[in-house]
């Protein structure tokens, strides 16, 4: 898992500051977790995050990013309520989840959303 900053999620996701469409950078689907320290139901999925980030090494990539720190890329997907995580396929549009769902929820949404199976 790897925290990401507006600098390396342009490099790494989107680069919303030269590109107006949707288009994703990365070489393989990724989840966002946008997450605060303070937050209870955020710390509850961070073992369940690791957890996934081992399962799907090399198939699907697993960002956080603190809505504290960068408040810029929260606003920009409209996070409202956190934990809040972001699925974003290969080809295709990205789809958002609010809450700390539990794994088997997430994997089901790795399956379907990211068309990557484990």
């Amino acid at each position: 898992m790897e925290n990401l900053t507006k600098e390396n999620f342009k490099e790494k996701v989107f680069d919303f500051e030269n590109k107006k469409e949707w288009e994703f950078a990365g070489d393989k689907p990724c989840i966002i977790d946008f997450y605060a320290d303070w937050c209870a139901p955020c710390r509850t999925l961070t073992p369940v995050m690791e957890e996934l980030s081992e399962e799907y090494k090399g198939k699907v990539d697993i960002y956080k990013i603190d809505t504290e720190k960068e408040q810029e890329l929260a606003g920009m997907f409209g996070i409202r309520s956190i934990p809040s995580i972001l699925f974003v396929p290969k080809d295709g549009q990205p789809q958002m989840a609010s809450g700390a769902l539990p794994k088997e929820t997430l994997e089901k949404a790795i399956k379907d959303v990211l068309a990557v199976e484990a």
